[in-house]
């Protein structure tokens, strides 16, 4: 850390100098135009940001499958809006690993594509992008998918089921879309200005987000399980939804704690969101005991059931603790 003095330069104007370290690291010189950006008492510099689009090349020689697909979606988490991705001699299973990628993400298309190197172009432009509607729509999917996914068990619907397990790549796209705008964020202060969100608000929808994201895994794991069982109790069935009504509860009154404007009403949701949540595990224990008179693999998997149900209303009671440190007040 350096410190500098104010100075007062022509009567008026309030002046300070730059280290000089920091000014030739990031290229600073006379005549350099760099940017100020106010967050509450606090004042950040930064030099002029390149409004040009981020590039990015990377080498996937040594990548092929799930471990190439994972390599493009980190490169377009992490903020590069033109990709390209070489090798001496791109193969049919690499080209189909980098369509997969693309897939699983918003607004990315292929550009180009030679025998060495293909180049994949985010066409979304960053600054339209809002965190709130992609948390959001994550919330609506999500808890969509938790109903249904009872639903489907309960009806012994697998076409219901089928069509949780493929929402599930709905909420994994938006996940990657909140993760590359909270990245953007940390990196430069245009960002969070560009976005009108205060950045410590980012990271609480970030923290949200990856919560959703696993209540609808959660979803798609218990229509999977669906699919393979046949016509369940009625009892059972009957607490089975009964706990998912609950758990879907918790996640309503959570989100509604974390988008409320005002700070009685994010602490009264908040609350009653986590008071919830001990009241299910009660009601996860009287089904377990329902379970234990049934057939030794149906009540392995409705306990898998049963277990998802719950972990999905504790990622709602994280979601409420986030929001109540969010309504808490800022030093």
């Amino acid at each position: 850390m350096e410190t500098r003095k104010v100075q007062v330069t022509g009567g008026s104007t309030y002046t300070v100098s730059l280290p000089k370290t920091w000014a030739t690291d990031n290229d600073v010189s006379a005549g350099t135009t760099v940017e100020f950006y106010p967050e509450d008492d606090a004042l950040l510099l930064t030099p002029k940001s390149d409004t040009e689009r981020q590039e990015g090349s990377l080498d996937i020689s040594s990548l092929e499958g799930e471990r190439l697909t994972r390599a493009v979606m980190t490169m377009y988490v992490s903020g590069f809006d033109l990709i390209r991705l070489e090798a001496g001699r791109i193969t049919t299973d690499q080209r189909r690993a980098i369509r997969d990628a693309t897939q699983g993400l918003v607004g990315v298309e292929v550009l180009e594509e030679t025998t060495d190197s293909v180049v994949i172009q985010d066409l979304l432009d960053s600054s339209e992008l809002s965190i709130v509607n992609a948390v959001t729509r994550m919330r609506l999917i999500a808890q969509s998918m938790l109903e249904d996914a009872v639903r489907a068990l309960i009806e012994n619907d697998d076409d219901i089921a089928h069509d949780v397990i493929e929402r599930d790549d709905d909420v994994d796209r938006l996940w990657l879309v909140v993760s590359r705008i909270f990245r953007a964020t940390l990196r430069s202060p245009r960002a969070a200005e560009e976005l009108g969100v205060p950045r410590e608000d980012c990271f609480d929808y970030h923290s949200s987000a990856r919560q959703l994201e696993r209540v609808a895994d959660h979803a798609a794991k218990i229509s999977n399980i669906a699919l393979k069982l046949d016509a369940i109790p009625e009892p059972v069935a009957r607490g089975l939804e009964e706990l998912q009504v609950d758990a879907s509860t918790v996640l309503e009154k959570s989100m509604d704690a974390l988008f409320a404007d005002e700070t009685a009403e994010a602490n009264r949701l908040g609350h009653d969101a986590r008071e919830a949540v001990l009241e299910i595990d009660e009601h996860t224990r009287q089904i377990d005991d329902m379970l234990r008179d049934l057939e030794p693999v149906q009540a392995q998997s409705l306990g898998l059931i049963v277990d998802s149900l719950s972990r999905s209303a504790d990622y709602g009671g994280n979601i409420a603790e986030t929001a109540l440190q969010k309504a808490a007040p800022r030093p």
